[in-house]
Order: structure tokens, then sequence, then C-alpha cells
């Protein structure tokens, strides 16, 4: 069994991901963290809740970090909506987020079940960088971390040219983990590209007749325009759902490349830009299995999963 902590800044592509997470038979999600990033943390936060009130889960929403350690606010409402959630309208969910802060609710979950929980993070890092700052044990405790971010080919998809979202959110951050756990898997934004979902995956998906069917179309369509009106075509990137893919089944790997993979920190078309060593020029001990092909097959699968 699968037991995961999911940090999270939903997000549709986050909601995604947490539905197919608990859809799948062999996964238990004990928790979920959410930080500012796509949108702001109340909406992060509440969006959680609706998810799991969509879905009748029932499992703690632990709010964290309202803004980046150091550098400015940035989001995502053009992709997600002002709402988050693809400008879905849902009312404010019943259920309410627990008292506990994600940071410390990080490092309680991991010492209590030391070697055993992985932890998925879709979302700027900043929870997860302070974490580690009050328990540098932290990166010990879990079992693995997956993180979804980064542009190992400098195809970055903000204001930065090089720079990934998650990343370019809270780069210090960014830092601090990729400099403190000693071996992460990285899901970058061009895997991501390379694994998108045509127009007849997105026409299946989007007539599924269930409940969770609904849910999805209602949340999905804003981005699904969004992403037709710069690419010509109802694309679906599914960046977080192929994180959750690569937690939940590390099977789901084709090809990965351990790599030294730092932050860069400083420059006007470059901060925030995950610099991968492709040819050990540096000589830093590898500290993160970049992830560059999965079984797209399974990976449909899966995402099918998620309405079906």
């Amino acid at each position: 069994m699968n037991r995961l902590v999911i940090d999270t800044d939903p997000g549709v592509d986050d909601a995604h991901a947490i539905m197919m997470a608990l859809a799948h038979p062999n996964t238990q999600v004990e928790a979920i963290t959410t930080v500012a990033g796509n949108v702001g943390l109340s909406r992060t936060t509440a969006n959680a809740c609706t998810i799991l009130e969509a879905l009748d889960r029932d499992i703690p929403v632990y709010p964290g970090c309202d803004r980046p350690l150091v550098g400015p606010t940035y989001d995502a409402v053009a992709v997600h909506g002002a709402d988050g959630l693809g400008e879905s309208g849902f009312a404010p969910p019943v259920r309410q987020p627990a008292a506990e802060h994600a940071v410390h609710a990080l490092i309680r979950l991991a010492n209590e079940a030391p070697g055993v929980l992985t932890l998925v993070a879709i979302a700027p890092l900043t929870n997860i960088a302070l974490a580690t700052r009050l328990d540098p044990g932290l990166p010990h405790k879990y079992r693995q971390l997956i993180v979804m971010g980064g542009a190992i080919r400098a195809m970055g998809n903000t204001a930065n040219p090089a720079a990934e979202f998650n990343i370019y959110c809270d780069p210090e951050a960014a830092a601090i983990v990729f400099g403190s756990w000693p071996r992460l898997t990285l899901v970058s934004w061009e895997t991501t590209m390379a694994h998108s979902l045509g127009r007849e995956q997105v026409r299946h998906l989007l007539a599924a007749p269930t409940p969770r069917g609904e849910f999805f179309r209602r949340i999905t369509r804003y981005t699904l325009a969004f992403h037709e009106s710069v690419l010509g075509e109802p694309t679906l990137f599914a960046p977080d759902a192929l994180a959750m893919a690569v937690a939940m089944e590390p099977q789901i790997v084709r090809q990965a490349e351990m790599r030294y993979v730092g932050v860069e920190l400083a420059g006007p078309y470059s901060r925030g830009q995950t610099v991968v060593d492709w040819f050990n020029v540096t000589r830093h001990v590898p500290n993160a299995n970049v992830v560059l092909e999965a079984d797209r097959a399974r990976f449909w699968e899966l995402m099918q999963s998620i309405v079906y």
C-alpha cells in the first residue's frame, strides 16, 4: 500500500492528481497540505476541501505558507481561473481545514511513520523547505520525495523563459529542498509536455457519465480553453497527475537519469531555472532522479481512472 502525503496548490491539474490518487486501489492518502501557488492560500485550501467533498473522502487538510520565502507572489489564474478550479462556481466547502500548520504537520507525520510515507510535491516548495529547515533530518524520514517541477532543458512556462512555475514561485525554497534532500524524483515540465493528452483522449475523459466525470468537466473546461487559445487545439497537460502516477507506480517510469540539479537564484532571464548537470561538469553528487519517459499506455489508463 502506497501511503502518500500530498503538498499541493489546487489548481485544476492538482485536482486531477488528487482524484487519481483517491481512485487508485493500492494508494492511501494520509494528508493534504496546501500552499499558495496557482492561487492564494485561502483558495488552495478551500479547493482541497472542495475536491474531497466532491469525492466524499475524509482526509485532513493542513493549510501552509501564504507567500514565498523571499520574493514576490505569483499565480496562475490565467490557466486555472480566479477560483483555481476553472471558474466552476462551487459553493464554499462545508468541511474545514485542520488547525495545525502544514509545516508542522509534515514534520509530525514523518516522525509518526518514519520511512513509510511518500511525499508528493505538486506545488511551490515553500512548505517543504521550511519543514526541512525546522527538522534537518526530515529527508531521511520520508520514504521518497516526488517533485513536479523544473524545466530540465530550460523550456519554461513563466515570465522567465527558462523557469517552470512551481520552482519560479519560490526559487529559494526549491534551492533548500534540492540542496537538502539527498535524492528526489523530478517530473519536469518538458516531460509533462511530452506526455500530454490529445483531442480524442480529452473528448473521452469529458464524456464520462459519472459523478466524478461531471466534476472533472466542471473544473477542466476553463483550462482546456486556455490551452486551445495558446496551442490551437484542446490539449490537456497533466503535470501533477504524471507526478502522482510516478509516485503511485514507480514502474511506470521507462527512462530516467540520476543527475545533479541546482536552482538558479539570480538573473533577469534565469531566476528559478533548474540547472541539470547532464555531463557531470560540477562533479557534484547527483541528487535527482530525472524522469524522461513514462509508460504512456499505463498513464492513459490512470488518467481514465479519474473519471470512469
